[in-house]
């Protein structure tokens, strides 16, 4: 077994809406299920649906806001600012504000569709 895993690309997943997701570890570019690491960029007004995942997600906002909203309640972060959402619970991701929003997110386990739960997929 390797010491450890060197990763010198990413790969671009697209997504509707304007929103870049570069996936650096996970189930697209290396095959990890046990966790994901995805660098993103929301544009100003990008939003998604609520979902109900069966992974935790670690979201660290690197510049501008996201806004969640966490079972109904509105959670604003921002640069240097992060949140934990714990598996089973629901959660809406959007950028409502006028700057882009750079961001990394890990879930645990690793992201996929699937596992997603995104109301109306």
């Amino acid at each position: 077994m390797a010491k450890y895993r060197l990763v010198t690309e990413t790969t671009k997943i697209p997504v509707p809406g304007g929103k870049v997701i570069e996936e650096i570890f996970g189930r697209v570019n290396t095959g990890t299920d046990q966790f994901s690491l995805a660098h993103m960029v929301a544009p100003p007004g990008w939003a998604e649906p609520p979902q109900t995942p069966e992974f935790g997600e670690l979201t660290l906002v690197l510049r501008g806001r996201m806004e969640l909203l966490v079972e109904g309640e509105k959670v604003i972060i921002a640069g240097g600012q992060a949140v934990w959402t714990e598996p089973g619970v629901t959660v809406c991701f959007s950028n409502p504000f006028e700057e882009e929003s750079e961001y990394y997110a890990i879930c645990i386990p690793a992201f996929s569709p699937e596992l997603a739960h995104r109301q109306g997929e």
